[in-house]
């Protein structure tokens, strides 16, 4: 596929999700990996972009170079936004009573502990969607748990029985509660559901992501 055909076929999935402000984002091409850049009026449009980017086939890498200009009704105090942010965590029953917020110029900064890395993604959304952040920085911290010494049979098996994924050429290492994944996946729907498998498992504290997107 030629550069010229992916800069058409993201332009026109940026077009398609009404979440983005397709006229906002310049996107270019180079052997498949996809550059994002221009200004957009929230930090949660600057995820969807690039969710949108990635959905299109034939594209193996996005860096996302968007930036966040605020309208000024939009801008917040400091205070105001972690209020809201703090707001927001509390009243999500998937976000631990244990992870906390601050906030500077905008910017929203996530500390605190989890048991699961589903809370800190759930608590990353939930702190890209409130008005007036420009961007999250997740630094959760996962609580030490035993490391199983099964963990590497559990994720393969995982693999194996998710009608989502083709786990064939994916391996899996392990060490120390530290799971690598490697190997080609076909898209990048398949790639995170692979490191979605490898985070749910008991005893993974960090996951080293060696995942190749081919088409």
């Amino acid at each position: 596929m030629t550069n010229d055909t992916l800069v058409s076929y993201v332009t026109d999935e940026l077009y398609w999700d009404p979440r983005v402000d397709n006229a906002a984002v310049a996107v270019s091409a180079d052997d498949g990996e996809i550059t994002l850049r221009g200004s957009v009026g929230s930090f949660r449009e600057k995820r969807e972009a690039k969710h949108a980017a990635e959905r299109v086939y034939g594209v193996t890498s996005v860096k996302n170079e968007l930036s966040v200009a605020l309208l000024t009704e939009k801008r917040r105090d400091d205070a105001d936004l972690r209020g809201d942010v703090l707001r927001a965590l509390m009243l999500n029953s998937l976000v631990p009573e244990t992870i906390d917020a601050k906030v500077n110029d905008g910017f929203v900064t996530l500390t605190g502990t989890a048991d699961w890395q589903y809370q800190r993604d759930e608590a990353e959304l939930m702190a890209s969607n409130i008005v007036g952040a420009l961007d999250v920085l997740d630094q959760i911290a996962l609580k030490p748990r035993p490391h199983a010494a099964d963990v590497k049979e559990r994720i393969d098996a995982a693999f194996k029985r998710n009608a989502r994924l083709d786990a064939d050429h994916l391996s899996v290492t392990t060490l120390n509660g530290t799971v690598t994944v490697t190997g080609p996946v076909r898209s990048w729907a398949e790639h995170d559901e692979a490191l979605d498998a490898a985070w749910s498992a008991p005893g993974v504290s960090h996951v080293d992501d060696h995942i190749l997107v081919r088409y």
